[in-house]
């Protein structure tokens, strides 16, 4: 039976590059047509922190920093830095080309406006944090000093300065997330509107259509032009992996970011060429509501929801080649030694046991079972997911679990909204290439942790990792941490992320980094 599935999947996806543009006469080399799996919550870099907002943002705009297709740290606007002996200070050099789109010079002013704005309390950012490194920013966040005392001057037009709160060799590659993107200073944020926007990256925005596209168009006055090769790029909203795959077999897609699970064999066979896998620094994991019952004060129930998940069982029926996770740093993470729970070495009847024992002393039964809500956003593969995972509990513990499905603008809300979930499925991308930026979320007062979880010890060690110089030191606190962490079970990690997209043969420089960032500007359409 499987053989005959697989026949049946080939030649479903026999045609899927039987068409090219050439004979297509649709589609254009002008325009670049991407799948997105859900639509930006906003494209204002001061707000976004969703994944489609990044990856939209990433055309629109260009920090201090680019990064290369392989994700090596290369000039943006500046075109140079130097760093003072201390490591706490840099002096950032703008070059004399860089403008915005309406044709006006990018002044390092603007920069500091920009920053202002993340870390503004009034205005309650989810990036601000990607800032805290910034001299200053810690206690302007908490709302304790004016945003004037950020670290970050413009001494001129094409001088910025940067003072750090403790040197962080990493700056240069945080520097290119979009947090630290800068805003045109001359007018108020962008409205969205396309008729007035205005920014200073590779593409700008020609077209909003909500729920269906974004369009966006080649920035004329962009410094590097001359390397930017497609003239428009459009996104397109699809949150369904089928329904991402039957667009580009129809050649209305040229690229997906994702890749249904089922059509995976077939695809690894037939159009190997066409199918792009890489890991990437990201993990997948269930936040735990801590603020209040069943989970708040009652560790073992923490404890025993985690074991009950078979993790090679949920991997494998997922086939895109993740890890199963049993902690929440990724492998391939700078300078570090993943952690891990120690049972992760038992064998399944162990563990099982050892999850039912922890579940009876948290005081639940087959008669007095735990009831759960589980919050997620629309998604083939998170749903498949919860659904294999409320398998597990229901049949190792005895568990109900009732799934709440949110479209995922709605979603970003809902999980801020404690009185709606005992569970949470969430997922944390890295913004740069560093521990840190992993268990940075759980510090207590951190706008990323939604689970609720506090602990003295915890923040003690990332502080002082944060204020260590010493690379040996540093790393040794930061798993230190991670250790503490993992004994709390403030959350469920479930894998490690693979990134998987198509990409057609006429689409050239697709090289996934390991933060999982393909721009638009290092691509081309190449016809024959």
């Amino acid at each position: 039976m499987p053989h005959i599935r697989l026949f049946i999947a080939l030649a479903l996806l026999s045609g899927l590059c039987a068409c090219s543009r050439q004979n297509n006469p649709a589609s254009t080399p002008e325009v670049l047509r991407r799948g997105l799996g859900g639509e930006p919550s906003t494209l204002d870099p001061a707000t976004a922190s969703d994944n489609y907002s990044q990856e939209v943002l990433r055309d629109l705009y260009e920090g201090l920093t680019a990064e290369s297709p392989k994700g090596e740290v290369i000039p943006g606007v500046a075109s140079s830095w130097t760093i003072d002996a201390s490591g706490t200070e840099y002096t950032f050099h703008l070059r004399a080309d860089a403008r915005w789109s309406n044709g006006k010079l990018v002044r390092a002013q603007d920069f500091v406006t920009a920053w202002r704005r993340v870390v503004d309390p009034n205005r309650a950012s989810p990036v601000a944090d990607d800032l805290r490194l910034i001299a200053g920013a810690a206690s302007i966040i908490s709302g304790a000093s004016p945003t004037t005392e950020l670290g970050v001057y413009a001494p001129s037009d094409t001088i910025l300065v940067v003072k750090l709160e403790q040197p962080a060799p990493y700056l240069p590659q945080l520097l290119t997330h979009s947090a630290a993107f800068p805003i045109y200073s001359d007018s108020s944020a962008n409205s969205h509107n396309p008729l007035t926007w205005v920014s200073n990256g590779a593409y700008v925005l020609s077209a909003w259509s909500p729920g269906s596209s974004v369009e966006l168009t080649q920035n004329a006055s962009y410094w590097d032009r001359t390397n930017v090769h497609i003239p428009h790029v459009q996104y397109e909203f699809v949150s369904d992996d089928n329904s991402q795959l039957a667009q580009y077999r129809a050649e209305q897609l040229d690229m997906t970011d994702t890749v249904p699970a089922n059509a995976m064999p077939a695809l690894r066979i037939a159009h190997s060429t066409e199918l792009v896998i890489a890991p990437f620094l990201a993990t997948a994991y269930y936040g735990l509501n801590l603020s209040k019952p069943p989970f708040a004060a009652n560790p073992k129930l923490r404890q025993a929801i985690a074991m009950a998940i078979d993790r090679k069982r949920l991997v494998d029926s997922l086939a895109f080649g993740q890890a199963g996770a049993y902690g929440f740093v990724p492998p391939g993470t700078w300078n570090y030694s993943p952690q891990s729970w120690q049972w992760k070495a038992l064998s399944d009847t162990g563990r099982i046991a050892e999850a039912k024992r922890l579940y009876a002393e948290a005081g639940y039964s087959a008669v007095a079972p735990l009831h759960l809500r589980l919050l997620l956003n629309a998604n083939p593969i998170i749903r498949n997911t919860a659904i294999i995972i409320a398998a597990m509990w229901k049949n190792t513990l005895g568990i109900d679990t009732l799934l709440t499905e949110e479209e995922y603008r709605v979603f970003l809300q809902s999980r801020h909204d404690k009185s709606r979930w005992d569970v949470v499925r969430l997922g944390w991308t890295a913004d740069y290439n560093d521990a840190s930026n992993f268990l940075d979320i759980f510090r207590g007062r951190s706008t990323n942790n939604d689970a609720g979880y506090a602990n003295p010890a915890f923040d003690v060690l990332v502080n002082q990792a944060a204020r260590t110089a010493d690379p040996n030191r540093r790393r040794q606190m930061l798993e230190d941490s991670e250790k503490i962490m993992l004994s709390d079970y403030p959350i469920v990690p479930l894998y490690f992320f693979v990134s998987k997209r198509l990409v057609k043969p006429f689409v050239q420089g697709v090289q996934p980094n390991p933060l999982n960032r393909v721009n638009s500007k290092s691509l081309q359409i190449v016809t024959h």
